[in-house]
């Protein structure tokens, strides 16, 4: 019979979770499906480096954390780029409808 893998024995090193893995699947999430999570995304990436850097996180999430954090930055440019052409296809559909009308 085999014996299960152990746990490390001291969990208390970092006195918070990572939030690394959250913080790269909302960046993924940001850019391919819905950019409204992308500036999630960045701001939870940034937070999580700090809390890396200051040593209340592990460090291993670094990687998933910038990672996400960048994919959350180019999340929410596609979300500027999106409301800007929403917005000129708006006020050009008001101009034609305008030049229907009056």
């Amino acid at each position: 019979m085999t014996t299960p893998p152990a746990f490390p024995e001291d969990t208390s090193r970092y006195p918070e979770a990572s939030q690394a893995t959250t913080v790269l699947v909302l960046g993924i999430l940001g850019v391919a499906v819905l950019q409204l999570l992308g500036p999630f995304a960045w701001v939870m990436g940034n937070r999580e480096l700090e809390a890396i850097d200051a040593g209340r996180r592990p460090p291993e999430g670094r990687s998933s954390a910038n990672a996400g954090r960048i994919l959350g930055i180019i999340g929410t440019v596609l979300l500027a780029l999106g409301l800007i052409v929403g917005i000129v296809l708006l006020l050009g559909a008001i101009a034609l409808f305008a030049t229907f009308v009056g």
